[in-house]
């Protein structure tokens, strides 16, 4: 689709502490976290995804970071977030059914959509949710 993501990928984040990596999206974007967008830190890979409430355009704010001084200085690089129609669910209950994440992944307010597949890993306390399309993968 040509619509662009509300997702925007930072790489290289270590050397940016979370507060000042979201003082800085809010300068460039001119918008506020927690109202306008929200930061998840993923410390294993280093990175962070900043996901958009407010709409905006994502490709002029991802070319904006590419050319912003501090971004550069931290040598972080930002990318829209791709589609996907697979998502791994993890830290689940042992009792977990998959008619109850079926359920739940499909609920719109949970940001869901049509689940075609739910295979669930026991051993590892984590399912694989497939979608039928790629929009209700948030």
């Amino acid at each position: 689709s040509a619509e662009a993501s509300p997702s925007v990928v930072f790489e290289n984040v270590e050397r940016c502490s979370p507060d000042c990596l979201q003082m800085l999206l809010e300068n460039i974007s001119g918008l506020t976290v927690d109202a306008d967008f929200t930061v998840e830190l993923i410390p294993e890979i280093n990175v962070a995804v900043a996901t958009f409430i407010k709409s905006i355009d994502t490709k002029e704010f991802v070319e904006k970071c590419s050319q912003h001084k501090r971004i550069r200085e931290f040598k972080m690089t930002a990318r829209l977030l791709e589609s996907t129609q697979t998502i791994k669910a993890e830290n689940l209950p042992d009792s977990i059914s998959t008619d109850y994440l079926t359920v739940y992944f499909e609920s719109t307010r949970n940001g869901g959509g049509p689940v075609s597949d739910v295979q669930l890993l026991p051993g590892e306390n984590s399912a694989i949710i497939t979608f039928c399309d790629h929009k209700g993968n948030t």
